[in-house]
């Protein structure tokens, strides 16, 4: 995904955000990205680990 915009559009994206938001906003704003991919990665992997332990519960029984 990242490779298909290339060095160029990656600069021009960072630039007009730096424009728009500011140096002091941006750091901010990455972080709280961060922040949230982070969680929604422990969300899906909880998610995930809940659908694979459920078939195993049931064939217990």
């Amino acid at each position: 995904m990242l490779s298909s915009i290339g060095i160029p559009g990656l600069i021009l994206i960072l630039t007009i955000a730096l424009v728009i938001f500011g140096p002091k906003k941006l750091p901010e704003i990455g972080k709280a990205a961060g922040e949230t991919l982070k969680e929604f990665k422990n969300s899906a992997r909880d998610l995930s680990d809940d659908t694979k332990e459920q078939p195993a519960k049931s064939e217990n029984k």
